[in-house]
């Protein structure tokens, strides 16, 4: 995990949450069930991984583990190792920033191109990116490589728009970024799209959307 994204408020969720990489990203508001360790607020956390373990929802990092604690409690929760938890999804915000494209490594210009989407905001989920030269109408898609990372053998040179398909309440919605990438995009780097996402989608798991803890 990247421990320095959210100031290390990060877990990793079962496969159902994590949903074969569309759910990396997803923000929840977790909260232990012992009142005597646990604050009724909890923490939010972000999805970045997949979590192999069949016996809990999440792997939470310690940061996030204790923040769910009372005052004072957060070495006593830490002890605990595994607790009882309730949770849900929420949207996530991030406040003067633009969701990002991070170009992956792996990537070579005007030959291969795989991306990750970072601070993507609101309470959806990305299930398709088109891209395109800027100025051009002929689109190309992406496919999802593994996890989070998109990727496309089939790129065109200079510089490129993106548009991505996200789930908004019970359909779909186009989001366009008109001009992402540089024509000199180079591997490991981050680009401002320019864009954030606000839109909330209907939830189709409980407990993740039960509305207002008592």
């Amino acid at each position: 995990m990247a421990t320095g994204f959210n100031s290390g408020h990060l877990a990793a969720a079962v496969s159902s949450l994590y949903k074969d990489g569309s759910g990396c990203g997803a923000c929840f508001q977790i909260r232990c069930k012992d009142t005597t360790l646990c604050s009724r607020e909890g923490t939010r956390v972000i999805v970045t991984d997949l979590n192999r373990n069949n016996q809990t929802d999440f792997v939470l990092s310690s940061r996030a583990f204790m923040a769910m604690a009372n005052k004072d409690m957060g070495r006593n929760i830490l002890k605990q190792g595994i607790v009882e938890v309730e949770y849900k999804r929420v949207p996530c915000e991030y406040k003067n920033q633009n969701m990002a494209v991070r170009v992956e490594e792996s990537s070579k210009n005007s030959n291969y191109l795989a991306i990750k989407l970072l601070y993507q905001g609101g309470q959806t989920e990305v299930v398709a990116i088109d891209f395109a030269k800027v100025g051009s109408s002929n689109w190309g898609f992406m496919s999802r490589n593994h996890g989070a990372v998109w990727d496309s053998d089939r790129v065109p040179s200079g510089a490129l728009q993106f548009r991505f398909v996200i789930t908004a309440g019970f359909d779909g919605k186009w989001i366009w970024a008109r001009n992402v990438l540089p024509e000199d995009w180079k591997p490991g780097m981050t680009y401002d799209s320019g864009v954030q996402i606000t839109d909330i989608a209907q939830e189709g798991c409980s407990p993740c959307d039960d509305g207002i803890w008592k």
